[in-house]
């Protein structure tokens, strides 16, 4: 049998996992179910069809829609022949899949069950595209592809990419090699943590949207451990329930505004939740009150994760052992670097600070990307000599290794596990007509952890209505990203180099608290 640990491809782990187990359910939707025999064969046939049609290693191809098996086969068949996916959030405006799709320079698009009209909504924008592709027709294609030999992409090859919202107002592709989402692994099985191992008969639920390395994460996690994949389309509470009672999950990923949602659901308290052993969660703390409440309804044990797209996911993690109930300082952390981490905190030259003071967090692993797809200032602005990623939080490490997230660097609000930058939001309300400037702030949010504020100045002689600024932003971006509020006020903060005073503008919103994060 092959050392896994020495796997750091999906053609490798998929040709093992067929020879050691053809007959395991390695992936299931709906009534969809694949053994990891069929899916290897399925995927050889993704890499053929890609290959027969002109497509060649470092070409890109693009998704629009939601989880599917349909997009995790043809994301594991690209990979396989070094043809990288590139997944595009579902929720976003058809002017920013047009930007993505046209950033990728994506030859062949396919689109999810339900996304029919994205071909027209596109139509004549995406002059890089020559294939268009339908769920229906692209289930099809690969059932009429016969098998051919081709040569498997290595570790270094890039296999996925995706996109970052960007503080400039264009989001940045993030670009993800097989060692990045695979290398990881031989350290954490050395380091002999229990939540890190996998039985033989667990169930991975993929819930969170597949163009977050928080859902298509969860994917590669089930082929590198041969284990189920159970997709959601979409988060849904009923469907959580479903599959933690009927298709067995045992682990999952979700965000701790989703946690809250199932909570209020009637369904909640009538589950059985016996199965389910480990809760991951992320891109936003837990509320102690939340926590307590998640522990007494699901009795599994929780796992903060923290990471960045940047770091292929999770490179820190805060293990069952640290949440307590009654809670302690440590829940207040994101945890301890996992195996094979380095973490720095550096001040504003780059030097290491002293334990327990603020600076801002670097990091170095084999997760830290290849770099930003086409934007070599950007990269270097990021990773800094020595392959360290910049990670724009501010926090420290205490004396134990545990780090602590104090504050932003950059200016990012993540409000329901999805980032937005306000420079985003900024540029769909510039030019409002009566908006002279504005300014975007995160605002501390009971639900969704925090909440996109808008704060505007009046042009002369005119009068904002807060309505009238959300329907335009509405129009202009996705629904997460629209203010929930806007604020009045004659003239925005600015420092004597006239840049804007976030600080100050969140300032009365975060008073009292500890954090500067929700």
């Amino acid at each position: 049998m092959a050392d896994l640990s020495e796997l750091l491809t999906f053609d490798e782990f998929l040709r093992h996992w067929a020879a050691d187990r053809p007959d395991q359910l390695a992936m299931s939707e709906e009534d969809r179910r694949y053994s990891y025999a069929e899916l290897e064969q399925r995927t050889a046939q993704v890499a053929t069809m890609l290959l027969q049609g002109g497509l060649k290693k470092g070409d890109r191809i693009a998704w629009i829609g939601k989880n599917s098996d349909l997009y995790f086969t043809l994301f594991y068949g690209a990979a396989r022949a070094g043809i990288v996916m590139v997944p595009i959030g579902w929720r976003l405006a058809p002017a920013e899949w047009t930007f993505i799709v046209n950033d990728t320079q994506a030859k062949w698009l396919f689109t999810g069950a339900g996304f029919d009209d994205v071909a027209n909504a596109l139509s004549g924008q995406t002059p890089h595209v020559v294939k268009s592709i339908k769920a229906d027709e692209a289930r099809a294609l690969i059932d009429a592809t016969v098998r051919a030999e081709f040569d498997a992409a290595g570790p270094d090859d890039a296999a996925l990419q995706l996109y970052t919202s960007g503080t400039t107002g264009n989001p940045k592709g993030a670009v993800l090699s097989n060692h990045n989402l695979f290398g990881l692994r031989k350290n954490a099985n050395e380091a002999d943590m229990p939540y890190t191992k996998w039985e033989e008969d667990e169930v991975v639920l993929v819930a969170m949207p597949c163009a977050h390395i928080g859902g298509t994460g969860l994917g590669v996690m089930a082929v590198a451990s041969g284990l189920p994949a159970y997709i959601l389309a979409e988060f849904t509470p009923d469907g959580f329930f479903d599959a933690v009672e009927t298709g067995g999950v045992t682990r999952l990923f979700i965000v701790p505004a989703a946690l809250l949602i199932l909570l209020q659901h009637p369904r909640c308290a009538t589950v059985d939740y016996s199965r389910l052993k480990y809760i991951l969660y992320g891109a936003a703390p837990i509320p102690l009150e939340l926590l307590r409440q998640c522990i007494h309804m699901f009795k599994s044990e929780f796992i903060q994760v923290y990471g960045m797209t940047e770091t292929t996911g999770t490179i820190c993690m805060l293990p069952p052992e640290d949440h307590d109930p009654d809670g302690n300082v440590r829940m207040r952390s994101a945890g301890k670097p996992l195996p094979g981490v380095e973490l720095r905190i550096v001040d504003a030259s780059g030097n290491d600070v002293p334990s327990g003071e603020v600076g801002e967090l670097w990091t170095r692993s084999s997760n830290n990307m290849v770099g930003y797809w086409n934007l070599p200032e950007a990269t270097k602005g990021t990773m800094a000599e020595g392959g360290w990623i910049k990670t724009g939080d501010a926090g420290y490490l205490d004396e134990d290794g545990y780090l602590f997230i104090h504050d932003r660097v950059k200016d990012m609000i993540i409000t329901g596990g999805e980032n937005v930058y306000p420079a985003e939001v900024e540029s769909a309300i510039f030019g409002h007509p009566d908006i002279a400037e504005v300014a975007v702030i995160g605002v501390p949010d009971d639900k969704w952890g925090e909440a996109v504020k808008a704060v505007c100045a009046p042009k002369a002689g005119c009068t904002i209505d807060p309505e009238s600024v959300i329907g335009w932003a509405r129009e202009r971006i996705a629904a997460f990203k629209v203010p929930k509020s806007v604020d009045i006020i004659p003239a925005l903060p600015r420092n004597a180099s006239g840049k804007i005073l976030r600080k100050d503008l969140r300032a009365p919103y975060w008073e009292g608290r500890e954090r500067q994060v929700n």
